[in-house]
């Protein structure tokens, strides 16, 4: 059931028999060539497609724009920051609050996302209410190991041939991942703004254009995803957000701060 296609009675009713809702949050940003900028929305929006499907869970619309400054200069990336996703996320999350809501699942769809819906989560829990925030990525391959995957890898890549293999560029869908030692030969790049130096592991703040050229970053490669893969796990992760859901609307709620 989707909250922008029903009325403010309907609202009403559903408030009496739950108190949970559905938010997927994406992000608008690269994934490589040979992905689409909307990845991290799309998956997750065909998950509640699904979830629609197996039970009556309401679901609010999908908030498209993510904190994803790291991957901001790659043509098409749109980020409004840790600060804006918890101004916005915020602003939705009182907003049903105030009518009743107390028990709010986030379907994620990007990992930078996370510092704010948890400083959401926290803000809500004073509150007495709860978030749940469900890292849709992380968890597939908690369920299946064989799918989890890093940054428009094969995982994500088999989750949008579920959506629609149209969106996939197969142009590009060999290009390598093109890790570039950006900061020094001594210091060469090892992963999401971190290099090695003499054994050990730093962290140097950085947009990830400048070392990765693609934009894309796992061991999992692309050309390895098939549309089966994709359908499979999207409908795994779907069913689990649905059992979730329904034993999530059960829990007991914190008792509200003074």
């Amino acid at each position: 059931m989707r909250l922008e296609r029903i009325n403010g009675p309907r609202v009403v009713e559903y408030l009496k028999r739950s108190q949970t809702v559905l938010i997927p949050v994406g992000s608008l940003e690269n994934h490589g060539r040979h992905m689409p900028l909307g990845t991290d929305t799309l998956i997750p929006e065909r998950i509640t497609e699904l979830v629609e499907e197996r039970c009556e869970i309401l679901i609010a619309p999908t908030i498209p724009y993510g904190a994803t400054d790291s991957l901001y200069g790659f043509p098409g990336t749109v980020t409004i920051g840790t600060d804006g996703l918890i101004m916005l996320l915020s602003r939705v999350t009182d907003s049903l609050y105030r009518y009743g809501f107390r028990r709010f699942v986030i379907l994620n769809g990007h990992g930078g996302n996370n510092a704010a819906i948890e400083q959401v989560g926290r803000d809500l829990y004073k509150k007495g209410a709860l978030l749940a925030c469900l890292n849709w990525w992380k968890m597939a391959g908690e369920l299946d190991p064989a799918w989890a995957g890093g940054h428009g890898g094969a995982e994500e890549t088999a989750g949008v041939m579920g959506v629609d293999p149209a969106l996939i560029d197969q142009r590009f869908i060999n290009d390598g991942m093109e890790l570039k030692d950006d900061i020094s030969p001594e210091m060469p790049s090892t992963g999401w703004s971190t290099v090695r130096f003499r054994g050990a592991t730093v962290v140097i703040p950085r947009e990830a254009r400048h070392y990765f050229g693609n934009g894309w970053y796992g061991e999992d490669k692309p050309p390895f995803a098939t549309e089966e893969w994709g359908r499979e796990m999207l409908q795994a992760m779907a069913d689990y957000t649905a059992e979730f859901c329904v034993a999530f609307d059960a829990v007991q709620l914190p008792e509200e701060e003074a």
